[in-house]
């Protein structure tokens, strides 16, 4: 039987133009939800301009979605602004106890209401929700964690809380460091646990990394990092608060996978845990400045178990020679094997890295 031949629809038919068209609005609403947050006020400007069309077709695609439901108005014409619709609120309170595991919670009950995610964010929140209901079953000592959902058409947070001791207070008293700040410190350089033969300390060293933004609150002290920033934040409150809450937030549509993060921190032979970032700054408590050795030796603390190490001076302005001597000259000439990499310094850091350095030259010549 003879086939038929094969249509083929002309460049410029109308077919073509109405998928081009409809191609062109879900970026442009695509682009919208993902800015909607940080430019509430300016949006229909700002898509105006990313998309060369009128402030009119800009406005006409914020009320389509407002229609559907995706974004919720607020103020009259002239100053409207917008906020994204929360499509979905749930909440449940879990008691620790026998029979309460976290993978259990993850496939009957969390995967469920996330839905139809693509299959690297549901891969990414798969990792990050069984690894912190984990930790609260087995280190935070409470009774209770409560876990809420909270979706939009751009992205998904969720808040995990617990009863518990607080996690910077228990690292605080299991290692015993000088207060809560230095836990955080360990935390931010991964391979932390206070339960070695159970637990590698991976956990929320990779959460925080491959989250868009990820944050504990716990004992007045509140820790925060955001993907694509090295650097991590303290913030501190006078409320102190037992428990711990974990917020975790990530785009509904995002390209990133868990492996490739893991592959950032990995070594290409054997895809151990061999690199690590460390924030400089968390060792600088209040309006201190980084000039001591014991500082300094606060700072590398465990940073023999990495391969390379990168020192992240981020709001660091200036560091004294005793500290800078401790980390890139002292410490670097007991581990050679360690690669010791500053970043984000400022030519007055800098200059004292190079004089450390330079001093080490010097000793191995012998002069």
């Amino acid at each position: 039987m003879e086939s038929l031949p094969e249509v083929v629809e002309p460049q410029d038919s109308a077919a073509v133009r109405h998928r081009r068209v409809r191609a062109r609005g879900a970026e442009v609403r695509g682009f919208i939800l993902t800015n909607i947050e940080k430019n509430s006020g300016n949006i229909a400007h700002l898509v105006a301009t990313q998309f060369n069309i009128s402030r009119q077709a800009a406005n006409k695609h914020l009320k389509n979605l407002v229609a559907e439901g995706a974004l919720i108005p607020e103020g009259k014409t002239r100053y409207r602004r917008y906020k994204l619709a929360e499509l979905l609120d749930w909440r449940k309170l879990y008691t620790i106890g026998p029979g309460i595991e976290e993978d259990l919670v993850w496939s009957r009950d969390i995967s469920v209401v996330l839905g139809n995610l693509p299959k690297n964010v549901m891969d990414i929140w798969h990792f990050c929700i069984t690894e912190m209901f984990n930790n609260a079953l087995d280190h935070s000592g409470g009774k209770t964690v409560f876990v809420k959902v909270a979706r939009t058409a751009a992205n998904t947070q969720i808040m995990l809380m617990d009863d518990g001791i607080g996690i910077f207070r228990k690292i605080q008293s299991e290692m015993n460091l000088a207060d809560e700040r230095h836990a955080i410190l360990e935390l931010a350089k991964g391979k932390l646990t206070t339960d070695p033969k159970r637990h590698t300390g991976q956990g929320i060293f990779f959460t925080s990394r491959v989250l868009d933004s990820f944050d504990i609150l716990s004992s007045g002290v509140f820790f925060t990092h955001t993907f694509g920033k090295d650097e991590d934040w303290i913030l501190e409150r006078p409320e102190a608060d037992d428990g711990t809450t974990v917020f975790m937030k990530l785009n509904n549509h995002s390209a990133r996978t868990d492996k490739q993060i893991f592959d950032q921190f990995s070594s290409g032979d054997d895809y151990g845990f061999t690199k690590t970032v460390v924030p400089v700054r968390l060792a600088q408590y209040g309006d201190d400045k980084l000039i001591s050795r014991s500082q300094a030796k606060r700072l590398l603390v465990r940073i023999d178990r990495f391969r390379t190490v990168l020192f992240d001076f981020a709001g660091v302005e200036t560091i004294g020679h005793a500290f800078a001597d401790e980390i890139f000259r002292v410490f670097a000439q007991g581990h050679p094997n360690i690669e010791i990499i500053p970043i984000n310094a400022t030519p007055q850091v800098q200059q004292m890295i190079n004089a450390a350095r330079g001093q080490w030259a010097v000793d191995v010549d012998g002069v």
